[in-house]
């Protein structure tokens, strides 16, 4: 019976793929080809920073992230996030993280020349901006000054993937070969031609089939499916207590009923902050109107 290839883009089997010792060689050749550096710019080593924390309670988690995190070789600190749905609050949830984490690159008295230059990377499976370019980058720069940029300290990039499938493949371009790797619909032709182009492309895959024959591993991917299911309808259940109420309170009552659906849930009040752009002291305010729901 033949195996069925896992979902590339499942946030559980994208860390599997990326985010391990053993896998530094893919990571090293996707970071080279999102972030496009060639010759001697090119990443050489890195140190991938596991996450210890994929247990059956993370992978439940429906608010849980499973990120893949990475240091190279001159302190570049680069976070990847898998995202599949779209919660209307992509950009200020990816400065949010990424903020944290340049913050946190140095210890309690240390100096601000200690500070890490940090990448934040988003592929999500949904469209987000009104260009037509799926792949997008963000720096720091002056409103008036033409191309004049304040401090490289912080990068953001947004990879659309509706957008790439849209777009007409390269495949001389390894950005393209990857992202169609991580296609789950990918033909196996198509599949056959990247392992014949691209041999790191080739070991990715060896993993995969693997990956997609473990037992453990399929019990956790479909866990992982599960939770995130669970999550949209979450949120979704809460959108439409909002609208039910009518457009004349628009997208403030859909906050208010998403908040109070995430209350009801035990979620932390800082994540359902983050998904629906209330303040804590809303939220609590919110909280304390409805009895502590």
């Amino acid at each position: 019976m033949a195996i069925k290839r896992l979902k590339p883009k499942n946030d559980f089997i994208f860390q599997r793929l990326f985010g391990e010792q053993e896998t530094e060689d893919s990571l090293i050749s996707l970071l080279n080809a999102i972030l496009r550096l060639e010759g001697e710019r090119r990443i050489v080593n890195l140190t991938i920073i596991e996450n210890k924390q994929l247990a059956k309670k993370l992978i439940d988690d429906k608010t849980g992230r499973l990120d893949v995190r990475a240091e190279t070789a001159d302190r570049v600190q680069i976070n990847i996030e898998v995202q599949l749905t779209d919660y209307r609050n992509m950009p200020r949830r990816s400065l949010f993280y990424l903020s944290k984490l340049y913050a946190d690159s140095i210890k309690s008295g240390g100096r601000y020349e200690e500070l890490k230059k940090t990448i934040a990377i988003n592929i999500v499976d949904f469209r987000l901006f009104d260009f037509e370019r799926f792949h997008s980058t963000f720096h720091f720069y002056e409103d008036n000054e033409d191309r004049f940029m304040l401090t490289d300290a912080m990068e953001v990039h947004f990879i659309e993937y509706p957008k790439f499938k849209a777009t007409r493949k390269d495949l001389e371009d390894p950005l393209h070969r990857w992202l169609l790797f991580l296609d789950e619909k990918l033909p196996e032709d198509q599949l056959k031609e990247l392992i014949e182009m691209d041999p790191v492309i080739g070991k990715a895959e060896e993993r995969l089939e693997w990956l997609s024959s473990d037992e453990e591993t399929i019990r956790l991917y479909e866990a992982r499916e599960y939770s995130l299911i669970e999550r949209n309808s979450l949120i979704a259940d809460g959108e439409a207590r909002g609208l039910e109420k009518g457009k004349a309170e628009g997208m403030i009552e859909a906050k208010a009923e998403i908040a109070l659906t995430m209350i009801r849930k035990g979620v932390e009040h800082a994540m359902i902050a983050e998904f629906t752009g209330l303040t804590l002291q809303e939220i609590a305010d919110l909280e304390k109107r409805n009895g502590s729901v």
